[in-house]
């Protein structure tokens, strides 16, 4: 059971590092966008937010697939042998 935890935290941890790097590449565009109105800015930031919309589908996926397989290892441990 400690190896899944163990696991989990770690996908957990990757995939956090793989958003704050996600987040960070739209910052330039949000500084030229929003404090200085360039609309070009402004369209690069929709394709950012799509991204960040794919990837957070991507996150949801794999949390449940993790919890579908912690609930089937505490399953398989609780069956009589």
């Amino acid at each position: 059971m400690f190896a899944i935890i163990v696991r989990v935290i770690s996908g957990i941890m990757n995939r956090y590092e793989e958003l704050q790097a996600l987040i960070q590449t739209f910052e330039v565009d949000f500084v030229k966008f929003y404090d200085k109105g360039n609309k070009e800015a402004g369209i690069r930031l929709r394709k950012h937010m799509q991204s960040l919309r794919s990837f957070g589908k991507e996150v949801r996926k794999d949390v449940q697939a993790q919890k579908d397989t912690i609930k089937q290892t505490l399953e398989s441990r609780r069956q009589p042998k």
